[in-house]
């Protein structure tokens, strides 16, 4: 059996290194870093209630066309542009 202190240093070495590992595992959504890597596009959009036919989406430079939202997975370090399609005018 090990001592108390022993185990507590052990536990919070492992949350730490959890806590790193986590921290490669974002994508950049609009320019804030999010826990979104190995989500579906359409997953992610659906959790953060935008409406698919209101927004274009870009990822790495490239437009995701609509109908490929389902199968585009997000993955580490990805760079997601998301813009909303605003009417107005006079």
């Amino acid at each position: 059996r090990l001592h108390k202190g022993v185990y507590h240093l052990g536990y919070n070495f492992f949350v730490w290194l959890f806590q790193i590992g986590r921290r490669f595992l974002m994508v950049q959504i609009n320019g804030e870093s999010i826990d979104a890597a190995g989500k579906t596009l359409s997953a992610y959009l659906a959790e953060n209630n935008y409406i698919i036919e209101g927004i274009a989406v870009e990822c790495n430079e490239k437009i995701i066309p609509k109908q490929k939202y389902n199968e585009y997975t997000l993955s580490d370090g990805d760079i997601v542009e998301i813009v909303s399609f605003v009417g107005g005018g006079q």
